[in-house]
């Protein structure tokens, strides 16, 4: 077992890690629209919020030494239904062509009142 850590993605605001291989397999922890270099909340509203969750799990995908492209299972959390519509556009963005098996559950909170977290599972080769 591997863990998984890069600068490109927030660091953990918890006991956890950013990515644990196991075998041919990483498990990302939960991704949310931090800014990697401040910490903070991204700016932008809603859509910039779900691309910059996008883009530190793609950080974490890459310091394990795979991509978007081997995510087998991707599990999102919401913090209101009523933006599923808006999140599978700039979703649909970041996994062109690869459609990976999903979950999109709607949840009462999330860590740091942000709107959504992102997690997922890939092969790594």
């Amino acid at each position: 077992m591997k863990t998984v850590t890069t600068t490109e993605s927030p660091p953990a605001i918890g006991p956890y890690s950013q990515g644990v291989v196991i075998g041919n397999l990483l498990f990302t922890s939960g991704q949310i629209p931090l800014d990697p270099v401040t910490g903070e909340i991204v700016p932008g509203g809603f859509d910039a919020q779900v691309r910059r969750a996008l883009k530190n799990l793609d950080a974490v995908l890459c310091a394990a030494g795979t991509s978007r492209e081997r995510v087998v299972k991707v599990t999102v959390f919401l913090s209101d239904m009523r933006r599923f519509t808006a999140f599978n556009e700039v979703y649909s963005e970041f996994f062109r062509g690869h459609q990976p098996a999903r979950s999109v559950v709607e949840i009462s909170a999330l860590p740091k009142g942000v709107d959504l977290e992102i997690e997922a599972v890939a092969e790594v080769e």
